[in-house]
C-alpha cells in the first residue's frame, strides 16, 4: 500500500542474501500463508501472547483480506482439511515472487546483505547505520522478527523488551518402547503437564525422539514461559482416549472380558488406536500377546485402563519444530499503538510481525499477524504522507 504513494521512496534492508527466508521454509516449503478463521475475535484466540491487542487490527485486515490481497495479484489460496491455507501451487516461491514483483512494480528498493548496526533519532529523521552504508528516513518500520541484535538496539533506544523464550517446539522423551513406535499418529488425545496448569486436546505424533503433533505444539505455545522456567523437564500425562475417564474405560474393558472371552486382547484394538500402539499399551499392562479376554485379571485390566487414560512420560528437553522457529517475547505491547502500529515512545517508528511480543500456535497464525500489522503500518504511513 505504501509503495503506491509516489511521494514515498521506500527501501527494504535485508541482512540475508535473499529475502523472505522464513516464508521459504514455512509449511515444509509450501508456505502456510494464513488460516481459514475469518472472525476477528475468534482468530485472536489462537495467540497465547498478543491476542487481545490483535482484535482491533483483525477487524481492519483479517485472513479473508489476506486471501483477497493475494487473489488480486493472481495468487490463489486453498483451504486444507485442518483449515490451514496454502497457495494452490504448493510452493512458497509463489508467495515470495508475489511480494518481490509487487515491490518492483512500485519501485521499492530491496538492499540485501545489509546488516543494521545502529539506529539514531536525529531531529525529525532516523539515521540507520549498516555494515555497508548509512540511510536517513522520515518513517522507520522494524519487521525483523526474532532478531536479538535488533531487540538490543530497540532496548538501547528506550523500548522495553520482554525476554524471548522458544515457542512451538516438540518434547524429548527417552522411552525405548514408545520411541520405536515413531510415525504413529493418534487423532485425538488429551494432554496435561503435571507441574503446570496446562492442558491440550488434539492430534499427537510419536517420534523417534519423543512426541510432536498439533496437541504438543499447542502446549508448547501456551506454556512457553512456564516450560522454560521448568528447564523443559516435566511430566507429560496422556489420555489416549481423549475424553474418557478411568472408570468409564475400566467398565468397558470389563464388558469386553464378558463379551469377547475367547478373543486375544492384543488383537482386539480399541479406541481408534493403531494396532502397534494398542499392542504396546497391552504389553505395558503386563498382558502377554496371546492372552485372551477371559484370562485377563482385574489387576491387568485396571493397569490397562490407567495407561489408556493416564500414561505418564518424563520430558527432558525440547526440539525445534521442523525448521520453523517461533519465539515468545519481543517489544512490550503496551508501548505500541495498535490502531497505527506506531511506537508510543517515538513518532514515525513502527513495528510489525514477530519483533513484537506476539506469537501463535502453528497453522498460519504467525504469518497473519505479520500481514495484519504490516498492512496497518503501511496504511498509517500512507495517510501521514497525504496530511
Amino acid at each position: 500500500m505504501a509503495g503506491r504513494r509516489p511521494e514515498l521512496r521506500i527501501g527494504i534492508l535485508e541482512r540475508g542474501a535473499e529475502v523472505l527466508g522464513k516464508v521459504k521454509i514455512s509449511g515444509g516449503g509450501r508456505c502456510n500463508v494464513t488460516h481459514a478463521c475469518f472472525i476477528p475475535n475468534e482468530l485472536a484466540k489462537f495467540y497465547p501472547r498478543g491476542g487481545n491487542e490483535l482484535k482491533s487490527p483483525f477487524h481492519i485486515f483479517c485472513s479473508g483480506d489476506t486471501m483477497q490481497w493475494f487473489a488480486d495479484r493472481g495468487v490463489k489460496l486453498k483451504i486444507e482439511d485442518d483449515n490451514r491455507m496454502f497457495p494452490i501451487t504448493d510452493s512458497s516461491q509463489t508467495i515470495i515472487d508475489c511480494f518481490v514483483n509487487e515491490a518492483r512494480k512500485y519501485g521499492v528498493k530491496i538492499i540485501t546483505q545489509t546488516s543494521v548496526q545502529s539506529i539514531e533519532k536525529q531531529e525529525a529523521q532516523w539515521l540507520i547505520s549498516t555494515n555497508k552504508d548509512a540511510f536517513r528516513a522520515d518513517y522507520l518500520v522494524m519487521a525483523t522478527g526474532s532478531n536479538p541484535k535488533i531487540w538490543d538496539i530497540c532496548q538501547k533506544m528506550g523500548h522495553q523488551i520482554v525476554s524471548p523464550v522458544p515457542s512451538l517446539f516438540t518434547f524429548n522423551v527417552k522411552n525405548a518402547e514408545y520411541n520405536q513406535l515413531m510415525g504413529i499418529s493418534v487423532e485425538n488425545v488429551s494432554l496435561k503437564i503435571k507441574e503446570a496448569n496446562l492442558k491440550s486436546l488434539g492430534a499427537l505424533l510419536i517420534t523417534h525422539w519423543g512426541f510432536s503433533g498439533p496437541a504438543i505444539l499447542k502446549l508448547s505455545a501456551w506454556g512457553a514461559r512456564e516450560l522454560h522456567q521448568l528447564n523443559y523437564h516435566f511430566t507429560l500425562q496422556i489420555n489416549w482416549t481423549a475424553d474418557y475417564s478411568f472408570n468409564e474405560i475400566l467398565d468397558e474393558l470389563m464388558e469386553y472380558k464378558q463379551q469377547n472371552a475367547k478373543k486375544q486382547i492384543a488383537k482386539y484394538t480399541q479406541y481408534q488406536l493403531t494396532n502397534r500402539l494398542w499392542q504396546q499399551l497391552v504389553q505395558s499392562s503386563g498382558i502377554s500377546s496371546s492372552t485372551i479376554w477371559a484370562d485377563a485379571t482385574k489387576k491387568q485390566l485396571v493397569k490397562l485402563a490407567e495407561l489408556l487414560t493416564n500414561s505418564t512420560f518424563e520430558v527432558k528437553g525440547k526440539s525445534t519444530f521442523k525448521e520453523e522457529f517461533v519465539t515468545a517475547g519481543g517489544i512490550e505491547l503496551k508501548e505500541i499503538n495498535f490502531k497505527t502500529m506506531e511506537s508510543k515512545l517515538f513518532p514515525n517508528l513502527f513495528f510489525a510481525g514477530e519483533i513484537l511480543n506476539i506469537d501463535a500456535i502453528t497453522g498460519g497464525f504467525n504469518f497473519q499477524n505479520a500481514w495484519t500489522t504490516g498492512f496497518i503500518t503501511a496504511q498509517t504511513i500512507s495517510e501521514r504522507v497525504l496530511e
